[in-house]
């Protein structure tokens, strides 16, 4: 009996301290104000769209720096809708901290292409698919695709693509241009070598640049990389070579 009574009291102190403890960690004193909005941009090191001033000149604009007024009062909510209705933003989390800062933590669309077209029109392709202006500062290398390319084309076909070729290392640093020519097929411009890649029709193109990778490392390191003028892995299980005249 005697043992249960003593941990019936241990229980009610650790509660009651637990409930002091919490009490006391949320209690603020009168008059405490958001010292500071701490703005963290992901992705700079691909895309260089958004900065920490435009951020907090957006929030200005709208009223909504919580900066000098009462934490409590900010709204997330409204700062997390307000941002993410920029175009060149991908997602938003604001949240407070118990020392009295709002966090905005902000992701960037990024590039996976820049198309530039036979019609003279210019944009990249960003990692979900859709378009987005010139007008904003890319950081990282990306592809640029030239030729007959229609934007559905661009969005539909060239997406998956160039998101293949930013993810995959070799190609990311080997690849120069993309070239859409009038039926659709594609070859590319490599960065090293004086030659051209010609895929045909994008499909299978994981598959075929594996071929090209493949030759690269038992044909060209030893033949030179300026013997042919094309490589062409159209066909399944066969490259086909054109020299140099």
């Amino acid at each position: 009996m005697l043992k249960k009574i003593l941990i019936s009291i241990c229980t009610a102190l650790a509660a009651a301290y637990l409930f002091l403890a919490i009490t006391a960690f949320n209690h603020k004193p009168a008059g405490t104000v958001c010292t500071a909005l701490e703005l963290l941009v992901r992705d700079s090191v691909y895309a260089g769209f958004i900065t920490q001033q435009e951020v907090t000149a957006l929030l200005d604009k709208n009223g909504l720096n919580p900066v000098g007024n009462d934490p409590d009062q900010a709204d997330t909510r409204a700062m997390e809708e307000v941002l993410s209705k920029h175009p060149l933003i991908d997602g938003v989390e604001c949240y407070k901290t118990p020392g009295g800062k709002i966090c905005v933590e902000v992701s960037q669309r990024i590039p996976v292409l820049r198309v530039m077209d036979s019609h003279g029109a210019d944009y990249y392709v960003d990692n979900h698919g859709k378009m987005m202006p010139t007008s904003a500062k890319c950081v990282a290398h990306v592809a640029v695709a030239t030729g007959n390319i229609s934007r559905d084309f661009a969005t539909r076909q060239l997406y998956p693509f160039g998101l293949f070729l930013q993810n995959d290392p070799f190609w990311q640093a080997q690849t120069e241009q993309i070239h859409v020519l009038p039926d659709q097929t594609v070859e590319l411009v490599p960065r090293v070598g004086d030659h051209l890649i010609y895929l045909g029709k994008l499909k299978d193109y994981r598959r075929k640049l594996e071929r090209v990778r493949l030759f690269y490392e038992k044909a060209l390191n030893r033949v030179g990389w300026n013997k042919y003028s094309r490589i062409n892995v159209e066909f399944d299980n066969q490259i086909i070579c054109t020299r140099r005249p």
